[in-house]
């Protein structure tokens, strides 16, 4: 995990959770457990949206990495001056990233589309074997 920066964000929480399917749904209750109201409205799009993104971070990294064959992820918030951070950590994917791809006709793939329209701005970068998403979102 990144240790705080001072004067940038603040470390508002941790939660680590079995790679598990149903871990999603604790994902999504944390972020709205830690933000809600000191962070955010209960009532907000920007709410709605995080909970999307996070959503969408913690099922790829169940699904698409060692984390979903009896790992774990990892979700951090942070918060700064007008931001809102949200970061899941996975277990690796044999050194695979994620990629926005061209959109996808299927019933899969268009979850980062999702994520490019939502956050401010997102990414991702290694954390040993694994990875770290992060999408930032003003508030």
């Amino acid at each position: 995990m990144t240790p705080s920066r001072p004067g940038e964000l603040e470390l508002l929480a941790v939660l680590t959770l079995p790679g598990v399917a149903r871990s999603v749904r604790y994902a999504r209750c944390f972020l709205r457990d830690t933000l809600v109201p000191n962070h955010i409205s209960p009532t907000g799009e920007l709410l709605d949206d995080m909970v999307l993104v996070v959503d969408e971070f913690a099922g790829n990294g169940i699904r698409h990495t060692a984390s979903g064959r009896g790992g774990k992820i990892h979700i951090a918030l942070w918060a700064g001056r007008g931001v809102l951070r949200a970061e899941v950590t996975d277990e690796g994917a044999d050194g695979k990233r994620p990629v926005l791809r061209d959109a996808a006709d299927g019933e899969s793939g268009r979850g980062l589309h999702i994520v490019d329209a939502l956050a401010s701005r997102w990414g991702h970068r290694p954390d040993g074997h694994g990875t770290v998403v992060w999408a930032e979102f003003r508030t």
